[in-house]
């Protein structure tokens, strides 16, 4: 698949990273004769950590189709597909080879999202012949990084320039930047920051609408079966022929493959489509039933956006616009497009900000020290307790889970059980088809974890049985027994909850958010918290059995 003469040479090469799939950036608004596109599948990437399946077959198809589109409309594009002999596999030595084979003058490439791809690029660049160089013109809506003249393994002299992916509200660092001064980060600051700046959900005060900043006391109600699920109306694509080259390259992976009934968007109108369908018959359950789980219906209201998010098929901005659109012409209640408005604005704004302040290094915390391999059923489903099963088999079928699956349910039992932060971190990393490092590694480490030890939560997210009980139908098939805290049928979330309580006392019984849970404890007598410390180390020391 090349769309380019391999013996036209070309004064530009333009890289375009595996999610930087927006048609509408504007380097593409101008067709230039002397710029090559290059795209490239590689096995640096497959194979950093253990992806799921559908993972790599979605953000595959999606270059395939943008680098078509590209061709179509007449741009340059050179692709290289993951069994094209000429591939090397590696992102900067295919760099190499391609700025000497097209007798490149200046490198081009977007902000790579991921600290360790930005990392990789810049040491690229900054080879030993490099000497720094007058930063050239940025074309309108492109923030040019300045340029530096680099002399490549092949002895090739190109100019490089780094310009935005113009897809985030903010740019990296300004989350640092916000709360350079303040004791605390907070999302809610942050949100409210970024509402007021680009009048999202404002009234003509420059007042939040309806005096509320925040409805999520509003949107946890349990779905007891209605209003029905919508119908999935996502187009299906067979990728089997890409499915079998990614395999004949022997790209290892995990979860159901699904390439004959693919459901993930590859283009832009695909995705386009896909967020029509959520604003007519979901996004008005939305708000009620975000944080409602069910074994009836693993998608309930839920967008499944995320990945055409966070490979740019579509705009933060233009999602949020459509859904603060549909509130202003009274369709949806402000609760429901509050809450939906909130999780890309606000929480995935801002996660983005902590992973950009705080790497290098953010990959290492480990709060509570915790090193407990991950049960084996991480990888199969296969636990009798179904609250586990139901998400962790729908993550593997799937590629998704939505947000309370994955921070109530799995990541409440890894933080109980004191799971390997690490491994946990690569397991959230590989398995969501939405999960780049950007957005995952404050997710599980910060919020779900709380191994950054406070930083981006103000305490742990975890729960006994009840919670997962109140929003979801899953305890009531289930072999353990929801109310019970000690004996074999007891759910083991109980025991494992009071005894993290109890392990950790040191760390977060002075927590003011958490004063309640050592009160109750306070009232215990010593034989009940001794049970609890038993049944707990029971548990932990089985896990594969549960």
């Amino acid at each position: 698949m090349n769309a380019t003469p391999t013996h036209l040479s070309a004064h530009t090469l333009r890289l375009i990273l595996g999610d930087q799939l927006n048609p509408q950036h504007s380097w593409f608004a101008t067709l230039r004769p002397e710029v090559v596109y290059v795209l490239m599948e590689i096995r640096q990437e497959t194979d950093y950590v253990l992806h799921h399946a559908q993972k790599i077959i979605a953000i595959f198809a999606g270059m395939r189709e943008l680098a078509r589109q590209l061709a179509e409309a007449g741009h340059r594009v050179h692709y290289l597909s993951i069994n094209d002999p000429a591939n090397t596999q590696s992102l900067t030595d295919n760099l190499s080879v391609l700025i000497a084979h097209f007798q490149v003058q200046v490198f081009e490439y977007q902000d790579p999202d991921e600290f360790r791809l930005d990392q990789q690029l810049q040491a690229f660049l900054a080879k030993p012949q490099v000497q720094a160089k007058p930063q050239v013109q940025a074309k309108p809506q492109v923030q040019a990084k300045p340029q530096v003249q680099t002399s490549s393994p092949c002895g090739i002299s190109a100019g490089s320039s780094q310009v935005d992916s113009e897809h985030f509200y903010t740019q990296r660092h300004e989350a640092a930047e916000l709360f350079a001064n303040r004791k605390q980060w907070l999302m809610e600051t942050f949100y409210r920051h970024l509402r007021k700046r680009h009048h999202v959900l404002m009234d003509a005060a420059g007042k939040p609408a309806d005096g509320q900043w925040n409805f999520d006391a509003d949107n946890r109600k349990p779905w007891k079966g209605t209003p029905p699920e919508p119908p999935d109306l996502r187009p299906e694509h067979d990728h089997s022929a890409l499915w079998a080259s990614i395999q004949a390259a022997g790209v290892n992976s995990f979860g159901e493959p699904r390439a004959t009934q693919s459901r993930w968007p590859i283009n832009r109108a695909e995705a386009l489509q896909q967020l029509e369908h959520f604003i007519t018959h979901a996004l008005p359950h939305f708000g009620d039933f975000q944080d409602a789980m069910s074994r009836k219906a693993w998608r309930l209201f839920h967008s499944l956006l995320s990945f055409s998010l966070n490979v740019k098929m579509l705009k933060s901005q233009e999602v949020v616009q459509r859904v603060e659109a549909e509130w202003r012409a009274g369709r949806v209640a402000l609760a429901a497009a509050e809450g939906f408005i909130r999780q890309i604005i606000g929480w995935r704004e801002y996660v983005r900000g902590i992973y950009w302040a705080q790497m290098p290094g953010y990959d290492e915390h480990n709060y509570f020290d915790h090193t407990t391999p991950l049960p084996k059923w991480f990888w199969s489903g296969d636990t009798r307790m179904n609250c586990l099963a139901a998400s962790i088999t729908t993550s593997l079928h799937n590629a998704h889970a939505h947000h309370i699956q994955r921070l109530m349910v799995i990541g409440n039992f890894a933080l109980l059980a004191g799971l390997d932060v690490p491994a946990l971190h690569r397991w959230y990393l590989g398995v969501y088809i939405d999960a780049f490092e950007w957005v995952e590694l404050p997710n599980t480490l910060g919020m779900s974890q709380f191994a950054d030890g406070g930083l981006l939560a103000s305490k742990p997210y975890v729960s006994s049985a009840a919670y997962i009980h109140r929003m979801s139908d899953y305890c009531k098939s289930c072999a353990y027994d929801k109310k019970q805290r000690l004996g074999d049928v007891a759910c083991p979330f109980n025991a494992l909850y009071w005894d993290f309580y109890l392990r950790n006392a040191d760390k977060l019984k002075s927590n003011p958010r958490i004063g309640m849970a050592y009160q109750q404890l306070a009232r215990m007598d010593d034989s009940a918290l001794a049970a609890l410390r038993l049944r707990a180390n029971q548990i932990r020391g089985q896990l594969d059995e549960l």
